[in-house]
């Protein structure tokens, strides 16, 4: 049987464990779990069985599910296919679809030993030797991912193929009009409407499909001592598409010296050490054959999409479907949500007048 000491939510221990004893054949009972990453995105456990073998367990979050955004049957998928490639990813143990096990369907992948950089003391655990290295390796590794051969490895009917921007702007600009609808008097925002239509106008030819990571950044990825990437992780969104896009977003959570930080978890790349995201862009160009010119339209979309989506979740704290929060935290989110507003009115004058 489980250890019982501290079970985490969203984790039925006695049939878990039961199922690594038919799935997984080194385990060795009993196991333990503990909750790494929570929140809406799909949960990750830890577990660790009695000879201390590790693995990680993955599953939809406990409410708010959207079949859609958390199918980790896809995320099991897209890391399986990628294992023979040079893409690092987990390796993939086993997926399981049965409900009555644990409620909600999972997979288990082997434990990668490395480190996960969101923060700036996490950050300075490095040297500025590793963060550079960290810098090449994060856009060698997503060069690697868009060179790879869908119909080789099987995922080239994982998405559309075409037409991946105009998808894009459609299904977050719906988001956006549902989250002024959830907040009284709206969100007050008129420049996410007006740069909508702006890259909606100008949006560049599609060079080929390509996987689409969808959030490929830094504290998405694992690191080792040395910097390089041993692993990337939450391909939970992921699908085919402009690769692009990809480029653009780690152009946007990438913070040079002096640059406003969008988010808490850019601000690391701040750093001494780390490269500037020209050095990134420079790199890229080197390791594929893609027309970079239209890249300011790409990092514009970025911003655009991140302020969509930090405006939602600004509307669910205030809007009350967060249950009773202090307010100083709903106004957190709103001065995140006006700062970012601000930053993509800048990067879309780089493609024409917002």
């Amino acid at each position: 049987m489980s250890d019982r000491n501290a079970i985490p939510d969203g984790i039925d221990a006695d049939a878990v464990t039961a199922w690594f004893a038919e799935h997984v054949g080194d385990a060795r009972p009993p196991l333990r779990f503990e909750l790494i990453a929570g929140g809406h995105s799909n949960l990750t456990y830890a577990v660790t069985d009695r000879t201390g073998n590790r693995w990680v367990l993955r599953r939809p979050p406990l409410a708010q599910v959207l079949a859609t955004a958390h199918d980790v049957g896809r995320e099991h998928q897209i890391m399986s296919a990628l294992a023979p490639t040079p893409v690092p990813v987990p390796p993939t143990v086993g997926h399981c679809e049965d409900l009555r096990v644990n409620g909600a369907p999972f997979y288990v992948m082997d434990f990668v030993d490395g480190r996960v950089v969101r923060s700036v003391d996490q950050a300075e655990q490095l040297t500025p030797d590793a963060r550079r290295r960290a810098g090449e390796s994060l856009v060698d590794v997503l060069a690697a991912i868009h060179e790879v051969d869908l119909e080789a490895v099987g995922l080239a009917d994982l998405g559309r193929h075409e037409d991946y921007i105009a998808r894009q702007l459609r299904r977050w600009y719906g988001q956006f009009q549902q989250s002024e609808s959830q907040v009284a008097g709206g969100l007050d925002l008129p420049s996410v409407h007006r740069i909508h239509e702006l890259l909606a106008d100008n949006i560049p030819d599609q060079q080929g499909a390509a996987i689409v990571h969808g959030d490929y950044r830094l504290d998405n990825c694992m690191l080792g001592d040395d910097g390089s990437v041993v692993a990337v992780l939450d391909w939970e969104i992921c699908t085919l598409g402009d690769p692009l896009a990809d480029l653009g977003l780690l152009c946007v959570y990438w913070t040079d010296p002096g640059g406003p930080a969008v988010l808490p978890q850019a601000a690391p790349t701040a750093l001494d050490g780390f490269p500037r995201s020209s050095d990134l862009v420079e790199r890229y160009a080197a390791r594929s054959d893609r027309d970079l010119s239209s890249l300011p339209f790409y990092v514009a979309f970025g911003f655009w999409k991140l302020t969509c989506i930090i405006a939602g979740v600004y509307a669910r704290y205030a809007g009350g479907a967060m249950g009773d929060v202090p307010e100083e935290q709903v106004l957190g989110f709103r001065h995140m949500l006006d700062a970012l507003a601000d930053t993509t009115q800048s990067a879309a004058r780089e493609v024409g007048t917002p």
